[in-house]
């Protein structure tokens, strides 16, 4: 005889649950009480926001479900940013909800949530788990979806009086990865269709890659001398100092990248659904009849043909179409091979950050410096704002599981990412880029890294203004600047006040040494980098965007 909350933790160990992220309520103590026996880490959080976004990002770099808990009502609530990053950006999680009890269900009773009709938008399933004694088949079976097909959130509700019961079940099992593998003909007819084009191209995206997918791929295009884009915020699928490495299919795309791209007589999409941000709103592959011929490859049927009716559609995840793919070679040296060449070439220009602008800090000789100064394995985690275009541009991703950051463009997600990043992997550095903005979304997480002796350095670029909503603002409402200003704390005494170290940056050549303060620390950092609001791109500024130019 197990309580209920005794059979979760029992599911979850028989599943490979090493961490949980969660606020604690008392709808779901006895589950709390029986992980106070295990070993399985349980970080607490601030705010249920920022505990299901350390989910989703362990979901991200690892492939397996993160394990967010959470309570009921306004936990719950706050729970779902996170929850819709996952469902856009196709990340296992699985979020457990405490429920009110089973008698005072439909009374609106205190906190009272209807989750199956709240989160059936943003979540692949959402279910309550009414009986104690079907807790080992729920579980498992929001492992097998979260994981399977196009991977995304689950919803399990708990009520608070199903988790005391003391009942007999089964014993739970680990969940079966659910795998769709190509034809033969599938790979001869690819392999048909690269031999008869001229300008072929490969993006790749999506998430279901590990490291050993990766490097395989990277073979595969190396033997076919195919030039390479990644996927919005998916840097990280490709070495992107390989000479395959075309850039990234992204906002702001290098305008050569996405002349190829439409000029492209064969266009591999391999992995990613390839949705409105990576695909310039549609207009690099037309909807829903590209003009490149389209091979699409993807590991849920019902993506296939739903944006783009692909030539050849392929269901598999990357993992298993990378493998189908050994030994698959060309007739001849490929012709395309100078194209490749030049592409890369182009690539690196556009990466080449500038190293001027306006106001006393450029982001440009700092991002130079980054680049000579950190690891090929340090994790990158950002949320969203034009700050962001700093890294993903400029920083040039080496290797598998190094890049955290949501294509959701959800603003709040760097810091909880990089907490729960540098948790995962304490041996790596982790750096989180963050807005002003940004940053005070879940800045509170900052006081979960210096509790758990998390030493994550936080770049908080900060001009003083929400940067992307004043940008579109000044363009489309000239001379009618309204709601985007900002009135911000000082971030490197805020860092100290919570426990860890600051520093302020006010001059481009003062970055260097704070960085190297920071990290000589052994301390969770912040680094505010005070930028102009002028310096709004890489390349244009806030009066450029007014006048036009």
């Amino acid at each position: 005889m197990k309580t209920g909350g005794q059979l979760i933790v029992d599911a979850l160990v028989a599943n490979g649950v090493k961490r949980v992220a969660c606020v604690p309520g008392e709808s779901y103590l006895a589950v709390l009480d029986a992980l106070h026996d295990t070993d399985v880490d349980v970080l607490v959080c601030r705010q249920e926001g920022g505990a299901a976004m350390m989910a989703d990002c362990w979901g991200r770099l690892t492939g397996e479900p993160g394990i967010c808990m959470v309570t009921r009502g306004p936990g719950a609530t706050n729970a779902s940013a996170g929850l819709h990053i996952a469902r856009q950006d196709s990340i296992p999680m699985i979020l457990f909800i405490g429920q009110v009890q089973r008698d005072a269900r439909e009374r609106e009773a205190f906190q009272e949530v209807e989750y199956r009709r709240a989160f059936t938008e943003v979540a692949k399933w959402v279910a309550e788990i009414d009986d104690a004694r079907r807790i080992p088949e729920f579980v498992t079976r929001a492992f097998a979806v979260a994981t399977s097909g196009r991977p995304g959130p689950v919803v399990l509700a708990l009520p608070e009086d199903m988790l005391t019961d003391e009942v007999e079940t089964v014993e739970p099992k680990a969940y079966m990865p659910v795998e769709a593998h190509p034809g033969r003909k599938q790979i001869a007819e690819l392999t048909r269709l690269l031999e008869a084009a001229e300008r072929p191209l490969v993006i790749l995206g999506g998430t279901r890659w590990s490291e050993q997918s990766v490097t395989a791929f990277t073979e595969f295009a190396e033997r076919w001398s195919l030039p390479v884009s990644c996927s919005f915020r998916r840097q990280m699928l490709f070495d992107h100092q390989h000479p395959n490495y075309a850039g990234d299919s992204g906002i702001g795309i290098n305008p050569a990248l996405g002349k190829e791209i439409r000029e492209a007589d064969l266009v591999v999409l391999l992995g990613g659904r390839y949705s409105e941000m990576p695909s310039s709103t549609y207009s690099l592959l037309q909807s829903p009849y590209p003009a490149q011929k389209l091979v699409h490859v993807y590991p849920d049927p019902s993506e296939l043909g739903r944006v783009y009716r692909p030539d050849l559609a392929i269901c598999a995840a990357p993992e298993d179409f990378v493998a189908a793919l050994d030994g698959v070679s060309p007739k001849s040296t490929p012709r395309w091979a100078a194209r490749t060449v030049a592409m890369h070439e182009s690539f690196l220009k556009w990466s080449t950050p500038p190293m001027a602008g306006p106001g006393a800090v450029q982001m440009g000789p700092i991002m130079a410096w980054l680049e000579d100064n950190v690891a090929d394995d340090t994790i990158f985690a950002n949320g969203a704002g034009n700050y962001a275009t700093w890294v993903h541009r400029f920083h040039r991703f080496r290797r598998f599981a190094t890049q955290a950051a949501p294509t959701s463009g959800s603003m709040g997600y760097g810091l909880p990412a990089a907490v729960a990043a540098k948790q995962l992997f304490p041996e790596r550095e982790v750096i989180c880029f963050a807005g002003d903005g940004c940053f005070m979304m879940h800045g509170q997480e900052f006081a979960t890294a210096v509790r758990y002796n998390l030493p994550i350095i936080t770049v908080v670029v900060n001009n003083g203004i929400y940067g992307t909503i004043r940008m579109h603002q000044e363009r489309e409402y000239p001379g009618r600047v309204s709601a985007t200003d900002l009135t911000n704390p000082d971030f490197a005494a805020l860092a100290i006040a919570y426990g860890g170290h600051g520093e302020t940056v006010e001059k481009t050549e003062d970055f260097a040494a704070a960085f190297l303060r920071a990290r000589a620390s052994g301390k969770p950092a912040i680094i505010e980098v005070k930028l102009d609001p002028e310096a709004i791109t890489p390349t244009r500024t806030l009066s450029d965007i007014r006048s036009g130019k």
